[in-house]
């Protein structure tokens, strides 16, 4: 994915379209449409990485989100700096199963 279909993605997720995330953020409303072909500026793809709470790694494809499998594969799950039992883990797990598949 290129860094235009992400911020889609990112805007769709919430409600919106790119036109209007682009004129929330004081863009024009065709920017993320220029980022189709030509490479965007790092302040105006640092405020779009700050308005979706993403690096902008993520943005430019650096980075994956982490999935469900991977929290169960690698055991990401922590409190406090502390592991938490499988149990929780488990419960955890299936909470973000089902909001994952009510977000689609």
């Amino acid at each position: 994915m290129n860094t235009f279909e992400i911020i889609k993605a990112l805007a769709q997720k919430r409600g919106k379209n790119v036109k209007e995330v682009a004129l929330e953020l004081g863009f024009g409303e065709n920017l993320f449409y220029k980022w189709k072909n030509q490479s965007p500026t790092a302040d105006k793809l640092e405020a779009v990485a700050n308005y979706f709470n993403v690096s902008t790694d993520y943005l430019l494809n650096r980075e994956k989100e982490i999935s469900v499998e991977d929290l169960e594969k690698y055991r990401l799950i922590a409190a406090n700096g502390k592991p938490i039992s499988d149990k929780t883990r488990r419960i955890i797990v299936s909470i973000l199963k089902e909001m994952e598949e009510n977000d689609e």
